[in-house]
């Protein structure tokens, strides 16, 4: 028998999005913590509500570099204690101006967990600002599994993840992580 090795799928997009908490102390274990998402409203369309964090461009060094520029532009906020926690991927076939990317193509999420230094909603910038396509509300959520299950977060992968992993989540901010 001729086993046959699949070639990997063209990733012809990634993004760098922040599972952002607002915790009130330096102890994730203790006090409430809040998810900061935001709800994208768009003509004709239901809402639905996304982790700030958007495409890396050419010009970041790094995906965590285009995680603090998207951050800064969305909700004019600066984050802390950047760790990876979840990678997913998705069928991508077309650009956003609606052209084939490549019939087989994929996006790459790239999900880090961080904290909230601060956030000043009037210092936003960037295209969704200058140029909106619908609303873009900045959003508090209870980080709690019945906080992430009450709104249409998307992607569902990372709805689940999160409602599956509240504590583990939290965990990853623990200061003795190292």
């Amino acid at each position: 028998m001729t086993e046959v090795t699949p070639h990997p799928r063209p990733v012809v997009k990634r993004t760098a999005r922040a599972i952002l908490l607002d915790l009130p102390s330096e102890d994730p274990w203790r006090g409430t913590a809040e998810l900061i998402v935001i709800k994208r409203t768009r003509p004709g369309a239901n809402p639905y509500w996304i982790t700030p964090g958007g495409g890396v461009e050419p010009a970041d060094r790094t995906v965590t570099d285009a995680l603090h520029r998207e951050v800064d532009e969305e909700l004019g906020g600066k984050v802390v204690d950047v760790v990876p926690a979840f990678v997913d991927t998705v069928a991508h076939h077309h650009h956003e101006d609606g052209t084939v990317a490549h019939p087989h193509g994929v996006k790459v999420q790239h999900f880090f967990v961080c904290r909230l230094a601060a956030m000043d909603p009037a210092l936003r910038h960037g295209p969704e600002v200058d140029e909106p396509r619908g609303e873009y509300e900045i959003v508090r959520l209870p980080f709690t599994r019945e906080g992430v299950t009450s709104v249409n977060l998307v992607p569902p992968s990372l709805r689940a993840y999160l409602a599956a992993n509240i504590e583990g989540v939290r965990a990853l901010l623990a200061p003795d992580l190292g």
